[in-house]
């Protein structure tokens, strides 16, 4: 490390207390996506006074500070944190408000760029950066609560259900050249990133006719029965995916009727449809919709399949060598996986689409026990999961943009992004919409 590099270590060090209480309040205070007004405005805050510039109620809750008031020509980097957490309600730091809890440790993020931002906003070191830095707190990122997205769409407040995949069609990226995002692991530190899983949504609405339950159950439609077997027609389906394919479905029932003494008429599948490949996870998409047609002509039910697009696949990415060598430094002696670009994750993160427009180095941090999404999730290492994010984040971002950006420029230079403009990307985003409806059949008999 050179002298400026260890100037920055050593301010985040002397600032541990300011990041330690910015990430276990914000841990304590989860909340879900596109919701996120208390985070959010805790970010903006402290970002105010460190930052010349700042764009906030991006894509509803998103915020964009920027290390410099004026436009840099040179180069654009944005450093990335996610906003909302998960709804688990039995995690013992759950918010009792939201019923969100950080068991993706998203907030770690948060404390790594605000941790960075104490040291890169420093006048010494600022000025040794050739390029802006844009410091991003995105929202959300888990892509849950389906129909509470949808009803931001019809009020025309969003355009898609994935933080990231808002902020680009909202124009939030165009100004960003490059990014840095970060995720805590169970697996230790890492830098890289391999493939993941990109997917569809879907809500899926059976349509019954409600009758008494007891004394005329022959005159309902049962749409939780249909729904029923809808959810068999699936299960029977997976034998038909691919291992290689890596396919996911993984649906829940958000709505099975309204009162017990009445055949339900109406029941409620939200769910995600994934994939390795938009091949893969489009023949899913379509097994998926058979099974609930089937199960709903079945008992004479109607249907609605509302498909919605999701996140792209992420793309496999190694970071650059210098980088790498200053990340191995700081972590030291701990180990660095670098076999992370060889691998496969069933899971997906709207990072893969920023990835089809721009590089992103990604990197992982340790710190945590008990498994993601679960209310086992833990943080048993602050100094990882929270310190030493937050000095990885500044110094590559250091290690980018001195020297006139050369490695930045070099890295922006080398990548071939699969799509050449926003625009591009929206339009093939948005063939993934699609409604597909039918009545209730046994309106259709002629007696």
């Amino acid at each position: 490390m050179d002298k400026t590099e260890e100037q920055i270590v050593q301010i985040i060090d002397d600032n541990r207390s300011v990041i330690l209480e910015f990430a276990n309040d914000v841990y304590c205070h989860g909340e879900l996506g596109y919701k996120e007004f208390r985070t959010s405005e805790k970010f903006r805050k402290f970002m105010e006074s460190r930052t010349e510039r700042i764009e906030d109620n991006l894509a509803i809750t998103g915020v964009k500070a920027y290390l410099n008031s004026e436009e840099k020509d040179n180069f654009s980097l944005a450093s990335i944190g996610e906003l909302d957490a998960l709804r688990i309600p039995s995690h013992v730091y759950a918010n009792p408000d939201t019923q969100a809890a950080h068991c993706c440790g998203h907030h770690a993020q948060l404390a790594g760029v605000i941790g960075a931002a104490l040291a890169l906003t420093e006048k010494n070191i600022s000025e040794k950066l050739n390029g802006q830095i844009v410091f991003l707190a995105a929202p959300a990122e888990e892509y849950g609560e389906v129909e509470f997205k949808k009803t931001l769409m019809k009020q025309n407040k969003i355009g898609y259900g994935g933080g990231k995949c808002e902020l680009i069609r909202i124009g939030a990226f165009d100004d960003i050249d490059a990014c840095i995002v970060h995720h805590i692991s169970m697996e230790g530190i890492s830098a890289g990133t391999g493939s993941s899983n990109g997917f569809v949504s879907k809500v899926i609405t059976i349509k019954g006719k409600a009758a008494h339950a007891a004394a005329a159950k022959e005159q309902g439609v049962n749409a939780l029965s249909a729904a029923a077997l809808g959810l068999q027609g699936l299960a029977f389906n997976r034998e038909t995916f691919r291992d290689e394919d890596c396919v996911r479905v993984h649906p829940i029932m958000t709505k099975g009727g309204n009162l017990v003494n009445v055949v339900p008429d109406e029941a409620i599948i939200e769910t995600l449809v994934r994939g390795k490949t938009r091949e893969a996870f489009t023949d899913a998409s379509l097994k998926t919709d058979r099974s609930f047609k089937a199960g709903a002509m079945a008992m004479g039910a109607g249907y609605q399949i509302e498909t919605m697009p999701g996140y792209l696949p992420s793309l496999p990415q190694a970071v650059p060598e210098e980088v790498l060598e200053v990340i191995k430094e700081v972590s030291a002696p701990k180990k660095v996986d670098t076999d992370v670009v060889k691998k496969h994750g069933g899971g997906s993160t709207d990072v893969g689409d920023v990835q089809h427009l721009m590089p992103v180095l990604t990197f992982n941090t340790g710190g945590a026990s008990g498994g993601l999404h679960q209310s086992e999730f833990a943080v048993c290492d602050e100094e990882e999961a929270y310190i030493l994010t937050a000095k990885i984040f500044a110094l590559s971002a250091y290690r980018m943009l001195k020297d006139g950006a050369a490695l930045a420029k070099r890295v922006k230079e080398e990548y071939h992004p699969v799509f050449q403009s926003k625009e591009e990307y929206i339009e093939f985003l948005n063939k993934f919409y699609s409604v597909e409806e039918e009545e209730i059949w046994e309106r259709k008999v002629t007696k």
